[in-house]
């Protein structure tokens, strides 16, 4: 009994799965895809609790997080396109910070510092943000299938605190089985 609770509270606090269930994040990620999650890569909470214990790197742009939905509280997986600061711009489906373009394919891919995310356009950009500013703590998640992502530009943004956990990488795909794919 107690290595069952042990098991459940380091997942509570450490690390944890997903399953993705649908295509808003192609080609990053697919439906049918499971990822591995990293808890503490913001912070340490005591476990069964939303208490934080430690807290950690604050949350970056292109990040591939865990977080509630704001509007219904259905569990989701978005990347972080905007944080605390920052002014962003979405025109059919091309991200724009501060004025300076994400695009380095026409379009089609955007590059997070060392991360690129490539993007499905192929149902269009999905609704525009006009030179939105972010609040300090808070956080725009948009899905990379754009025109089919229900994400922040419909429910609005997330509360950097209700982030459970960083997406580390794919650990198996559907069609695929086993692999290993770091996001």
């Amino acid at each position: 009994m107690l290595l069952v609770l042990g098991i459940f509270a380091l997942r509570s606090s450490l690390a944890d799965h997903y399953y993705v269930p649908s295509g808003s994040m192609e080609y990053t990620l697919l439906a049918g895809d499971r990822v591995v999650v990293s808890k503490m890569a913001y912070g340490l909470r005591l476990p069964f609790t939303d208490l934080e214990l430690l807290d950690r790197a604050p949350v970056a742009r292109g990040d591939v997080v865990i977080f509630d939905s704001p509007k219904d509280g259905t569990r989701l997986i978005k990347r972080i396109v905007g944080i605390g600061g920052d002014e962003v711009t979405l025109r059919n489906g091309h991200l724009s910070i501060d004025g300076m373009p994400f695009a380095i394919d026409i379009g089609t891919a955007e590059a997070f510092g060392d991360r690129i995310a490539t993007l499905n356009l192929n149902d269009g950009g999905g609704p525009n943000i006009e030179r939105r500013l972010i609040p300090d703590g808070m956080l725009l998640a948009i899905g990379d299938h754009r025109g089919s992502s229900l994400d922040g530009r419909y429910f609005g943004l997330v509360a950097e605190a209700e982030v459970y956990g960083k997406a580390l990488g794919i650990y198996r795909r559907k069609d695929e089985g086993f692999v290993w794919r770091p996001l």
